[in-house]
């Protein structure tokens, strides 16, 4: 099955060098560019890619104000965030918005690629640690929302879940994956995927990275550290 991709950056030399670089993936096809967020749009309604591989900053619309319009929508593709890894707050919007994860823009070729068929199948495009790393940058993240206020919201959003969902959210909070939390939690691995796609449900969330944001604004991972 041929991944459709849409490539979005404002610099035609990037979108040149990324043209070449799936060039050589048989399985990926490039069906379309954008130059400003603005454009996405209309480039996803007319093109239908699966994938966007989207960079951050844009004169017009930014990356971080086009995934959030975008994922907002039924049936939107997946979105990867083309970054620096040092934007650690703007990897944090993004990732709340609904964006499958992030790779950087120095990232070997190889590894951008791997990451678009990933996240086509389904898979975030963040490891544990990485996940874990981003999510320490939370509470110093600037938010219009005091620290208290998102707490309570997000143990009202985690009461939904049943305990053994709940016991699953947490895991995938500790940057778990489904199969460390099959073994910690002794249940299979297919058992540990139907958790999560019910906590998903429940909690309107697009993948797992958000849950793990949600129990980390929660601050269930500071009281298990206390």
């Amino acid at each position: 099955m041929t991944i459709r991709l849409l490539i979005v950056d404002d610099d035609p030399l990037v979108r040149a060098g990324l043209t070449f670089m799936f060039g050589g993936a048989d399985d990926i096809e490039i069906v379309g560019e954008g130059a400003d967020g603005s454009e996405v749009p209309a480039l996803a309604d007319a093109l239908a890619p699966d994938v966007v591989l989207m960079d951050v900053r844009m004169p017009g619309v930014d990356g971080l104000t086009a995934t959030e319009r975008l994922r907002a929508r039924p049936g939107a593709p997946e979105v990867v965030v083309l970054t620096t890894f040092h934007a650690d707050e703007q990897v944090l919007r993004a990732l709340r918005a609904g964006a499958a994860g992030f790779v950087l823009k120095d990232t070997p070729p190889a590894e951008i690629v791997a990451a678009v068929r990933r996240v086509a199948a389904g898979d975030p495009v963040l490891s544990p640690t990485v996940t874990r790393q981003l999510m320490t940058h939370v509470a110093e993240a600037p938010s219009g929302e005091p620290e208290p206020a998102r707490r309570t919201a997000a143990l009202e959003r985690l009461a939904r879940l049943a305990e053994r969902e709940r016991e699953v959210a947490l895991a995938v909070g500790r940057g778990q994956s489904n199969a460390e939390i099959a073994g910690s939690l002794y249940m299979s691995v297919p058992t540990v995927k139907t958790h999560v796609s019910r906590t998903l449900a429940k909690l309107d969330l697009n993948n797992r990275v958000q849950i793990a944001l949600l129990v980390h604004d929660a601050g269930l991972l500071d009281d298990e550290d206390a």
